[in-house]
This record gives C-alpha cells, sequence and structure tokens, in this order.
C-alpha cells in the first residue's frame, strides 16, 4: 500500500464517526488536497470547547463562520463575539464562483448559497438587541473580581451588598453602587458602623476610583435593566440555529468592559442552564473572537473565575471557542481543555516569532505525514492544522486540512441590510426599552431628604422653645432657608412622580 492510500486510511479511520458531524474539509498530503480524506468533527463532543488560532489574514473568521453555519444547519445555536464587525454576512447567501466550485469538489461538500437566522445584539452604541445586566446579578465576588479589589476593599463590597439586601435597596447600575458607597461613609456613618463595624473612607474611594475607570469604558451602557435572558440565546427558526452575534467593533480598546461582559455571560448560562450530561449535539456554542483581549487584560482572579466555568460549563451541554493568533495567547490551564484545535498559518519574521511557532507545534499530536512546525508557516489562506476529539474523547489524527467555503456571504451587510435585520427582530422591543425604576440611588436620596427634612424640624422647635423669644418671631435667614427647602423637596417629589407616570406611559415593566 503506498503512502497515499496509508494517508487516506489513516484519516478515514480517525475522522469516522457513529453520529452526526460537521464536515470541516478535506486532508492535504505533501501540500496536495486528497479526495476521499474528509476531515470531520463529531457534533457528539462540540461541547468539549475548542481553539481557532492563526496570524492575521489567515481564515480565521471564515473558518469561524463555517463552523456556525454548520451547527445552525444542524439545529445548534450559537453566540459569535464579533469585535472586528467580520461576521454579519451570515443572514445573507454566499455567492458561487469558479475557486468555491473547485473547492467543493475536492472536498466533495455540494454548495448552496444560504442566509442563517441572525440576531444582531450589542452591548454599546452598535445597531441590534441592547444586552444589560444589573449590577446585584453579579453579586459581590464576581464584582471584586472584576474591579480587581484586595482582600479589605472586597470585605466593603461584601458589606455594601448585604446592607442593600437587608434594606431592600436594589443595585441595578453602577450609579447606584456610587451612592451607596458614598452613604456608607457620609449620612450613613452612624448606621453602618453600628451595624458593620467602621469602614474607612480611604477604601471607599480606592473603590469609587476602579468604578470610574470601569464607566471610563462604557460600562454604564451595559449594567441596568432589562436584564438579558440566557434562555432567549437558544432559539431555532424553521429548523435551524439562530447565530446571534454580538456586536463589539466599537470597544476594541475597552477590554475591561469585554471580559465584564463575556464573565457575566458564561457565569449566567452556567448558573441558568440545567445539567444536561453528553448528548448527540450541544445546546449552545459560544465563539469568543480576539481572546487575548481577555486574557491580557485579567487579574489571575478574574482567569481562575473563566477556568472554573470552562471546565464546568461542558455538562450544561455549552461549548466555548477561543479564537486568537497563537495557542500562547491562552493560558495553558484552560488551553488544556480545548478538545477542537484548529490551527492556521503562522508568520516567522522574527526569533521571538520562531520560538512561538515551536510552542505552538508542540500543542498538536505528533504526525508521521507532518513536520508540524514547517507546515505552520507553509500553509496557505484556507488552510489549517486540524485535530479534535472522536466520540470516545481521544484526540484525532492531526491534518494539514483544506477548508470548505462557507455558504453565507463573505463580506458585511450594508447599512440598509442591518436596519432591515434590526427591524425584523422580536427581541428588540422586549430590550431595547429604557427602566429607570426606583433603585438604592433613588431610595438612598429619599431617605437623606427626609432626614435633613427630620433635622430641620427639630431644630426648628428647639428655637421656638428658647425663652424671651415669640415662638411665631423667625428671622429673614429662617424664611430664606425654609422656603430654599419647600422648593427642594418639591423638586425631589415631582421628579418622583414624573418618573413614576413615565415608566406608567411607556408601558415598562417592573422587573
Amino acid at each position: 500500500m503506498g503512502k497515499l492510500e496509508d494517508f487516506k486510511t489513516h484519516l478515514e479511520s480517525g475522522y469516522s464517526f457513529k453520529g452526526d458531524s460537521i464536515i470541516l474539509g478535506t486532508g492535504i498530503l505533501d501540500y496536495e488536497p486528497i479526495q476521499g480524506a474528509q476531515v470531520k468533527i463529531p457534533l457528539r463532543t462540540m461541547n468539549r470547547h475548542g481553539l481557532i488560532a492563526g496570524a492575521t489574514g489567515t481564515g480565521k473568521t471564515k473558518t469561524l463562520q463555517v463552523i456556525a453555519e454548520q451547527l445552525s444547519l444542524q439545529g445548534v445555536p450559537s453566540v459569535l463575539m464579533d469585535l472586528k464587525g467580520d461576521l454579519s454576512g451570515l443572514a445573507q447567501p454566499g455567492t458561487f464562483n469558479s475557486h468555491i466550485e473547485k473547492r467543493s469538489q475536492l472536498i466533495e461538500v455540494d454548495f448552496e448559497g444560504m442566509g442563517l437566522p441572525v440576531e444582531l445584539m450589542s452591548i454599546s452604541n452598535e445597531k441590534g438587541v441592547k444586552l444589560k445586566a444589573t449590577v446585584s446579578e453579579f453579586g459581590p465576588v464576581l464584582m471584586s473580581q472584576i474591579l480587581e479589589l484586595n482582600d479589605t476593599q472586597r470585605g466593603v463590597m461584601a458589606l455594601v451588598f448585604r446592607y442593600c439586601d437587608t434594606h431592600h435597596l436594589p443595585l441595578l447600575d453602577l450609579r447606584d453602587l456610587k451612592k451607596v458607597l458614598q452613604f456608607v461613609i457620609n449620612e450613613g456613618k452612624e448606621e453602618i458602623t453600628k451595624e458593620y463595624g467602621a469602614v474607612s473612607p480611604a477604601t471607599i474611594n480606592t473603590i469609587m476610583r476602579k468604578i470610574i475607570e470601569l464607566e471610563q469604558q462604557g460600562a454604564e451602557n451595559f449594567f441596568g435593566e432589562l436584564s438579558f435572558e440566557v434562555d432567549d440565546f437558544v432559539r431555532t427558526v424553521n429548523g435551524k440555529g439562530v447565530v446571534s452575534i454580538i456586536r463589539l467593533t466599537d470597544i476594541q480598546n475597552r477590554p475591561k468592559l469585554f471580559s465584564t461582559f463575556m464573565l457575566s455571560l458564561l457565569s449566567e448560562i452556567y448558573e441558568t442552564f440545567p445539567e444536561q450530561g453528553d448528548s448527540d449535539k450541544p445546546k449552545l456554542c459560544l465563539f469568543i473572537d480576539e481572546a487575548h483581549l481577555v486574557f491580557n487584560n485579567s487579574s489571575k482572579d478574574l482567569i481562575d473565575k473563566i477556568e472554573a466555568i470552562v471546565k464546568l460549563i461542558r455538562s450544561k451541554g455549552v461549548g466555548v471557542y477561543f479564537c486568537t493568533q497563537t495557542p500562547t495567547d491562552v493560558p495553558e490551564r484552560i488551553l488544556g481543555q480545548l478538545g477542537l484545535k484548529i490551527q492556521h498559518a503562522l508568520r516567522a519574521f522574527t526569533a521571538k516569532d520562531r520560538t512561538a511557532i515551536r510552542r505552538t507545534a508542540e500543542n498538536y499530536p505528533i504526525s508521521e505525514y507532518y513536520k508540524t512546525d514547517e507546515v505552520l508557516t507553509t500553509m496557505g489562506i484556507g488552510e489549517a492544522l486540524v485535530t479534535a476529539l472522536n466520540e470516545k474523547g481521544i484526540p484525532t489524527p492531526l491534518s494539514h486540512t483544506l477548508l470548505r467555503a462557507p455558504v453565507s456571504r463573505m463580506d458585511i451587510l450594508m447599512e440598509n441590510e442591518l436596519d432591515n435585520l434590526v427591524s425584523k427582530s422580536r427581541l428588540v422591543p422586549k430590550y431595547n426599552v429604557n427602566i429607570d425604576r426606583q433603585s438604592a440611588f433613588h431610595l438612598l436620596d429619599q431617605k437623606i431628604t427626609q432626614a435633613e427634612i427630620a433635622a430641620a424640624n427639630n431644630t426648628e422647635v428647639q428655637q421656638q422653645k428658647r425663652p424671651g423669644r415669640p415662638a411665631k418671631e423667625t428671622s429673614i435667614l429662617e424664611d430664606f432657608s425654609k422656603n430654599t427647602m419647600v422648593r427642594q423637596i418639591g423638586r425631589t417629589i415631582f421628579r418622583e412622580i414624573t418618573r413614576n407616570l413615565m415608566g406608567s406611559i411607556s408601558g415598562k415593566k417592573k422587573k
């Protein structure tokens, strides 16, 4: 038997699965695509996570697009974090040409251009469904990790959440959190000290500065109501899984906001979805593009949290896929949890690049058919080294693979197409509403105002009781003070009445 037949048998035995699978491409031997050597991914192991890596311009995004398409066609919904704005074309059919025809024939798959059901989403000012979460839903531990607080500051954060829970003060947005922190060391200092002990103003001020830093990255648009329900990610239309594209093109330079959102999403999915165990296909797949932005700007505690969730979320039927330039962008503890690895070409321009290539090659199974470090620098666009897990959890043979072309558009949507897609969304009317119900900010404002009124009334009574002075005699200064206070109370009451009326008129639902 010749080398070619050996190679075909090698791949066929490694990529032969009993259950449903995704055809990713065909094997390449000695830089020639081989028919009859299809490379597949079993749907059953798509909840074992994965990595899509490679230098800029080598086709990572198109590979992500192909996998999301094939999952959708198998009825599996997915969530794509789109930092470069390259993925909206999933909503429109791709065009057929001679290049795609030749590639499809080599891979032995039929090409039929089609658009997939797409939901555009955003955590900033991009078009689409506005995703939000409340501060209360994060809780003191996660909030402390995101703000990178030390042990003392974490203790204060836990105190704040405890006080708000005890006194029924909803923490909805960062304005609420800042208001409570100010209250702790000012008007509520005596009450807090009596209940929980003294709190250092310096600690509060440090936490406030960290919150302001988060606000400067646009977090005020993310924290608030109406909180997104993760079950809305798990939808199908006419048997096809909905592809939820979270458009993040305007937060590339705000990595803290990106990591905050990603961690909250993973946490909410893990806490909400029921245990599923191993099944014939995943319930949901998440694709995190430009993953290095998460890990390069995260504290050790935050990375530990991500690692823990990645380990455990598999049992919920959820697969997490990181898309980045090199495997070394992902911490080794997380990298070891990734069952599917798709490696596009790397460039060896410097000594550092060559070192990274050697380290990358060590992450892949040894193959008698390839010198992995050489293949890494010579692959063309649309080619990749692939290894997955078979249905028994055993790594499949490493294959230099010619990848199939996307069936959807390999370009972005035009502005009018984006507007049309958003206008047809069933989720936009549900989530794109402004809700400003009474929260910690408003309730503490009322409490402070009432305390000021009570203090003023007490002062007036004491003055009236002074001997030798008529009870009803008041100075010009006192008249001015009382009139000013009345005006302030009137403004506060009017503001609250107006807010309630607006809530009623717009039909906002209290959570």
